[in-house]
């Protein structure tokens, strides 16, 4: 289980793609051209969530940082203190 939670609005998104230009190997766009969180699980069609490590916390930070509408959001899991 990882220490941090990726939150992912997907009706936030209008498809700059910025999170798959930093991280390509965690981010794609979708015939939309709006975000997949890949390996993200969601219980409606527009909230994702994905847990990872540390190893794989500055990319996803990075990402976050670049998305223009702030639809990427960091969770540290223990305290639920966002990060992003």
């Amino acid at each position: 289980m990882g220490k941090y939670k990726i939150i992912y609005e997907r009706d936030a998104c209008i498809g700059a793609a910025v999170c798959v230009a930093i991280a390509p190997t965690v981010w794609e766009l979708d015939k939309e051209n709006k975000a997949v969180l890949k390996g993200g699980s969601s219980k409606d069609k527009n909230i994702f969530e994905k847990e990872i490590d540390e190893k794989e916390l500055q990319i996803n930070l990075d990402a976050a940082r670049g998305c223009p509408v702030n639809a990427i959001h960091i969770i540290e899991k223990d305290t639920g203190k966002k990060l992003i």
